[in-house]
């Protein structure tokens, strides 16, 4: 029988994984590859700050499962994995409804005979009252889009009144990369609409708190990026509030922990993640406080060796470090390269090697204000950019993306395409 490996989550390592595996091993016929996702489009999640302030059309840049696995010797199941039987080797999927509660796809058992997870990662907002109930995450497309609705609606409201100035207060939880570029990309799309006649609310009178727990922004980057970016939020006008832990979260806005008040109509939680609840105990496999799987460094996970987890949420030890592989995509691909070759040796009983993180650097993208970041490598040490530069290289990274899935051919057609588009439509999404 042909080995059966199953990924499950297509996010950008999994279907990096599932790309790369139907190449070779599917297409030679030595193994079957199934890629399991709830839904049937994928789109990169670093760029999902840009569809919530409107920059990213989701529709144009989206990549569809269906396609992918035909174009690339793979399978696609709709579904999500909410049980697994160890013993049985079989995961199961549960049934897929519309927005009417009507039965689309039905819950079913899949069978593997090697299990990759890869589901990835979700906002943790720590148990602080009225998170969930007032803040808005940018977890999914579906919340990033629910964000662009809810932001063009507050301009709608103004545009169709009584042309009197208004203005709009928005407080982002958690200065991570996340919040600090969509902030960036708020003040830019306040710009654009603007430019578009929706002017009764000014870019000045669009107001951002940015809110950090921790001593400075972007506190997993070194300091050296951390202190640029801030001073270019502040000339952008975004108020930056440090050392400020939110203690609760109101409709009309949120309260630190110092007992300060934050009035905002739009509240964005961007602070700390945690995998996914149902792999917490998933039967038997050990798993940390944050739900991650934890692994070996070959990503194997430490109760089953046919059991792979990658990812933000796996827990992957550093060697000579006390701390895990940091949760992000750079990982995830370097992960999801070495899985690709992994699964192929261990098809041929061969030993599999040990996963070793290499920082590359990190570039943090202030809209078409700036960006910020530093490049590490043996040729070059570690060297600062900023400005245009800094942008061209954090531009580079999603196209590297589309390289992985499409191939250059196709990513180059796409390029052109993009840039054909830009004399045909808004430059903002204005629906």
């Amino acid at each position: 029988m042909t080995h059966r490996i199953v990924i499950v989550g297509g996010g950008a390592g999994g279907l990096e994984l599932a790309t790369r595996l139907g190449r070779t091993l599917g297409k030679r016929g030595q193994a079957r590859i199934t890629l399991v996702d709830a839904n049937l489009t994928h789109i990169w999640k670093p760029l999902l700050h840009e569809v919530a302030a409107g920059s990213l059309n989701s529709s144009a840049d989206e990549l569809n499962y269906v396609a992918q696995a035909k174009w690339n010797h793979f399978e696609f199941q709709m579904g999500r994995m909410i049980a697994l039987d160890r013993a049985g080797k079989s995961i199961r999927l549960e049934a897929t409804t519309d927005e009417h509660g009507l039965e689309l796809v039905p819950s079913r058992t899949l069978p593997y005979d090697t299990l990759v997870i890869a589901v990835g990662s979700t906002t943790n907002d720590f148990g602080t009252p009225g998170a969930a109930k007032h803040c808005l995450f940018l977890d999914t497309r579906k919340q990033a889009e629910r964000f662009h609705r809810q932001l063009l609606g507050h301009y709608m409201r103004a545009h169709a009144g009584d042309r009197s100035p208004g203005a709009i207060d928005m407080a982002i939880v958690g200065a991570g990369a996340t919040g600090v570029e969509l902030a960036a990309e708020l003040l830019h799309a306040a710009r654009e609409l603007a430019a578009y006649g929706l002017d009764s609310i000014s870019p000045e009178n669009v107001r951002i708190t940015l809110i950090e727990a921790g001593p400075r922004v972007l506190p997993a980057l070194p300091e050296r990026i951390s202190q640029p970016v801030h001073q270019t939020l502040l000339k952008l006008g975004v108020r930056v509030m440090t050392n400020a832990a939110v203690s609760e979260v109101e409709a009309h806005g949120l309260h630190t922990r110092s007992g300060e008040f934050v009035p905002c109509s739009l509240k964005v939680w961007a602070a700390g993640i945690q995998a996914p609840a149902f792999l917490r105990e998933l039967d038997g496999l050990e798993s940390n406080r944050i739900n991650q799987l934890v692994v070996l460094p070959s990503l194997q996970t430490t109760r089953d060796p046919d059991i792979f987890a990658f990812g933000d949420c796996a827990a992957c030890p550093q060697p000579g470090s006390d701390r895990n592989v940091p949760p992000r995509a750079q990982a995830a691909h370097q992960q999801a390269s070495l899985l690709a070759r992994s699964l192929a040796l261990r098809l041929a009983g061969k030993p599999l090697p040990e996963y070793r993180y290499r920082d590359y650097g990190s570039l943090i993208s202030l809209s078409r204000f700036s960006a910020v970041g530093n490049l590490m490598g043996n040729l070059t040490g570690n060297v600062m950019l900023e400005g245009w530069l800094a942008r061209m290289f954090y531009i580079s990274l999603y196209r590297m993306h589309q390289i992985a899935l499409y191939g250059v051919a196709r990513t180059a057609l796409m390029m052109l395409g993009d840039k054909l588009s830009r004399s045909t439509e808004p430059r903002l999404k204005l629906h």
